[in-house]
């Protein structure tokens, strides 16, 4: 791999745990839980983000996988959390 990219790539993967760790914090210490459910959807894109890099440093399709079924669970997570907050049920009856 090139040095220029693989530079790039760590340096995305440190500013990438960077942000999961201010997310965390805002996650335990938010205010409401809507500071909650946005540093959750917040974690869950650097996961996926990070795996993306990692994908690219070992040129491994596994991780890209991986990183599209955290996509779909974070997803469906930020909307049953979502609708939680807003109507106070996940499931109608």
């Amino acid at each position: 791999m090139m040095p220029l990219l693989d530079g790039a790539i760590w340096f995305a993967q440190f500013c990438f745990a960077l942000a999961t760790a201010f997310a965390a914090i805002r996650l335990i210490r938010g205010p409401g839980a809507q500071d909650r459910v946005l540093a959750f959807d917040t974690m869950y894109i650097n996961g996926m983000l990070s795996l993306l890099m990692l994908g690219m440093r070992s040129s491994s399709t596994a991780y890209f996988d991986m990183a599209l079924l955290i996509a779909l669970f974070g997803f469906v997570g930020t909307i049953a959390l979502a609708k939680f907050l807003l109507r106070g049920e996940v499931i109608e009856p």
